[in-house]
């Protein structure tokens, strides 16, 4: 069993960064604290004030995005314009990321004014509280999640995302490359930084200075997606299994039935695991290939080395029997 280690902790997201990037799914507007955008979101799950709003002293939680549903906006709509005032100046005062407003509802203008001369960031969406929510927390689960930084190629193979390892120089890009002109997709080359996401799924990406780019020795860096349409690249993939290419070695004793599957982990997530030799003539993209396929074959529960070990076995049993 492998396992990588230094596992690093993901980075607070700006507001500003939130609403660059995800904005548009997320059907966000902002209306008010502009200034306030380089607030840190620091937890990877939201909160809505709720009965909170009713409290003599508003406490919400630290680092935390708030949503504002139909029931807090008409609960504030409801009061009057002292209490109205007072708890816009509470919610405005609050160490949060900022304030969306869903189900395309709009704020009492005290509330906005108050945000924006406290610098707080004030969103409104058409999206309903319950979409806002779950498509929110999913956006900041992943992208505050721990990851690890694993130099590699991450490809899909035939629906499978495949973390390919090995030494520099090994011909890990080069494999990539041949398999890339067979349909699969690129998705990082070089550097491929993984984040867990929940307790069991690691989704694997390259940073964004580098991405859709890989460097092949003899020909320098090329851009894999202007050669080769949009359809060679993606932007993450989730790893289902790790490939190690190790130099063949007549010393070293590699595995010919398969019947011990080795795992390599990640962040306590065990990825099914083969170590593949390479020697000049062999055709590495093709083994890779049919280790992808076979490994597809043993999720469904077939396993042609189960097969050849039990005829095998048979054959032993039926000999000492005669």
């Amino acid at each position: 069993m492998r396992r990588t280690k230094s596992i690093k902790t993901g980075a607070p997201l700006e507001v500003g960064e939130l609403y660059g990037a995800w904005g548009r799914e997320l059907q966000i507007e902002i209306i008010a604290g502009r200034g306030g955008l380089w607030r840190k979101i620091r937890s990877n799950r939201v909160q809505k004030p709720g009965l909170r709003m009713i409290e003599p002293n508003i406490v919400l939680e630290d680092g935390k995005v708030q949503i504002l549903g139909r029931t807090e906006v008409s609960y504030f709509n409801k009061l009057p314009d002292d209490k109205q005032e007072k708890i816009s100046d509470a919610l405005s005062s609050q160490d949060v990321p900022c304030f969306i407003i869903s189900k395309g509802l709009m704020p009492p203008e005290v509330l906005r004014v108050a945000c924006e001369n406290k610098q707080m960031p004030l969103f409104t969406t058409e999206l309903y509280t319950g979409r806002l929510i779950s498509t929110l927390n999913a956006v900041l689960e992943e992208r505050l999640a721990p990851f690890v930084t694993i130099h590699g190629v991450l490809i899909d193979i035939h629906g499978m995302g495949v973390l390919i390892l090995g030494k520099s120089g090994i011909g890990k890009s080069e494999c990539a490359l041949d398999l890339i002109l067979r349909g699969s997709k690129l998705v990082a080359d070089d550097v491929v930084e993984i984040r867990k996401i929940g307790t069991s799924r690691l989704v694997g990406s390259g940073p964004e200075n580098i991405r859709h780019l890989m460097e092949v020795r003899g020909v320098g860096i090329i851009n894999i997606k202007d050669l080769f349409g949009t359809a060679s690249v993606m932007d993450k993939r989730e790893i289902d299994m790790v490939i190690e290419l190790a130099q063949w070695s007549l010393d070293t004793e590699y595995d010919r039935l398969g019947l011990d599957q080795k795992t390599h982990t990640i962040m306590e997530v065990e990825l099914p695991f083969l170590v593949i030799p390479v020697s000049p003539g062999r055709n590495t993209a093709t083994i890779v290939e049919v280790a992808v396929r076979n490994q597809l074959l043993k999720s469904s529960a077939v396993s042609a080395a189960e097969i050849v070990g039990n005829y095998i076995e048979g054959r032993v049993v039926k000999k000492e029997r005669s």
